[in-house]
């Protein structure tokens, strides 16, 4: 999918989804002294750092501004060798793209096997119940396909691969160094907690809820602090709250979903300023008060 395609989306999805709700990106900044984010519209782009070692998580959009708002982070581009990606819609491989400013043609990409299947052409992303189609993503990085289950290290950095299939066939969340769970879109967050994510993007929402429920039960078993980070709708470590409804599908076009953190239109980046992303600690998500 070329930048063209990206502009493409930016307008239709603006347009599709104005009022609902349903975007609700944090701003470009610090979730603590380990993960950052960058907002490319709708979309947050991850970054996690230990030891002086930088990894990324999803490279958003073909997006004009990303090394502006990674300057904000004072993160090189140059400086990432390693990027994960949860799955390959255009929102979070963009970066990538042979037209992009290809900032990270050197990084190894890590992506489940089953996902790369999409890149290879040997399958076809399909939104909206399987009526449209999306342009093939291309790229050239060097990559290292993931199994469901498997665990690997990055210098110091551990990373535990799960896959969650549903949102698209191959889906894969990253939980690192067992605080951090990466979940791209298989979680939305309302204002009365998650949901399986937008019924209208997903491959199969039936496989996407029993992988949800799978997942809850895996992070919890650990008994541990966990933060939660999504793709499109902030970040909590409070599990009731991330699955309060993970029975449940977010469903934009029949259900009126009330949230007042949601912007109206989520492409709108006005607020999303160097000030901002310097002055302090993005917060958590939390339940609404009633």
């Amino acid at each position: 999918m070329a930048r063209k395609d990206s502009e493409h989306q930016k307008k239709s999805m603006s347009a599709m989804f104005q009022g609902k709700a349903i975007f609700k990106p944090l701003n470009t900044g610090w979730i603590d002294d380990h993960v950052a984010c960058v907002r490319e519209w709708v979309a947050n782009i991850f970054f996690y750092t230990k030891n002086g070692k930088t990894i990324m998580i999803d490279a958003g959009y073909n997006y004009a501004r990303l090394q502006e708002k990674m300057g904000w982070l004072d993160i090189d581009p140059a400086s990432i060798r390693d990027l994960l990606i949860t799955h390959q819609d255009t929102d979070h491989v963009g970066a990538l793209e042979e037209d992009s400013e290809l900032l990270f043609r050197n990084a190894t990409v890590y992506i489940s096997e089953i996902e790369n299947r999409y890149l290879t052409g040997e399958k076809r992303r399909k939104v909206f119940h399987g009526l449209y189609k999306l342009p093939r993503v291309k790229m050239n990085n060097k990559k290292t396909l993931l199994k469901d289950g498997q665990v690997f290290y990055i210098d110091d950095i551990r990373i535990e691969c799960i896959l969650v299939p549903g949102h698209t066939w191959g889906h894969m969340v990253y939980l690192i160094d067992d605080k951090y769970l990466f979940t791209g879109d298989t979680i939305w967050f309302g204002a009365d907690g998650g949901y399986s994510f937008i019924s209208t993007l997903a491959e199969d929402n039936k496989l996407a809820l029993r992988s949800l429920a799978k997942l809850e039960e895996n992070i919890r078993a650990r008994k541990k602090t966990i933060a939660v980070i999504t793709g499109h709708t902030g970040w909590t470590d409070d599990l009731d709250f991330v699955f309060a409804h993970r029975e449940k599908i977010c469903k934009p076009f029949t259900q009126h979903y009330t949230d007042p953190e949601a912007p109206y239109d989520g492409y709108v980046e006005d607020e999303d300023t160097e000030a901002n992303a310097r002055g302090g600690r993005l917060a958590k998500k939390k339940a609404a008060q009633a």
